[in-house]
């Protein structure tokens, strides 16, 4: 029932923001919009701090949408007030310290992370600016995280087995994407959210083998201009 909640909650606040969005493209459009605030709103700053606040919203990257809303909100400030001007080091070094505060604060949040829990039965994957292939093995997997920002990566999942219950792998793509190889047999439950972007499932069933539908994988969470696969080697 949670999810089914939080999947409808996603879509009326993905509903929500095409109309609002369509409403100020039409008020543009008739020239009614003033054009310092349409200079405002179409730019990529606004949509960061948008994708940020809804990434913070609905996903659990609080931190990530915090740093990308915030991004947004710093870089809107020139447009807000002309007289206000960076330059490109002033700019850079903005970002790095953005991306040092998300590598700083990203750790802190996985050592939260309960010790009793076999990590090696969680996934979690982070690309920013680049990716790389991981294999991972498990006889008892139990999902995790993957995010790709302006990345990807590429998740061998064939030689694990999955827990009992339901599993869930969170995944969040911005301008990035992520591929997920895993065994024919799984019960897989795809359940992405996908704004300018995709996420398919090509994975290949063995005829022969039997889905154990006492232990599901849910792959769930957000692509925004980015895209997915899960798929199988035979």
């Amino acid at each position: 029932m949670e999810d089914i909640n939080n999947k409808t909650d996603r879509r009326m606040w993905l509903g929500g923001a095409f109309i609002v969005l369509g409403f100020l493209f039409f008020l543009n459009s008739l020239d009614i919009l003033d054009f310092s605030i349409s200079r405002i709103i179409f730019s990529w700053p606004f949509f960061f701090l948008i994708i940020g606040v809804f990434i913070t919203l609905n996903t659990n990257k609080k931190l990530l949408g915090g740093i990308l809303s915030g991004l947004g909100a710093i870089f809107l400030i020139p447009k807000i007030f002309p007289s206000v001007d960076y330059n490109g080091t002033i700019v850079l070094a903005i970002i790095f310290i953005a991306l040092g505060l998300y590598i700083i604060l990203n750790r802190r949040e996985k050592e939260k992370i309960a010790f009793d829990q076999e990590r090696k039965d969680y996934i979690d994957d982070v690309a920013i600016f680049g990716g790389g292939n991981k294999v991972i093995t498990s006889d008892n997997f139990k999902g995790g995280n993957i995010t790709a920002v302006f990345g990807g990566s590429e998740i061998n999942l064939k030689g694990c087995k999955l827990a009992e219950g339901t599993n869930v792998i969170d995944v969040l793509c911005v301008f990035g994407g992520t591929t997920l190889i895993v065994p024919q047999d799984w019960n897989i439950v795809l359940n992405i959210t996908p704004i300018f972007g995709g996420f398919s499932n090509k994975l290949i069933k063995d005829p022969n083998a039997v889905a154990d539908q006492d232990k599901t994988l849910i792959i769930k969470g957000l692509v925004v201009f980015g895209g997915g696969e899960i798929k199988s080697y035979l």
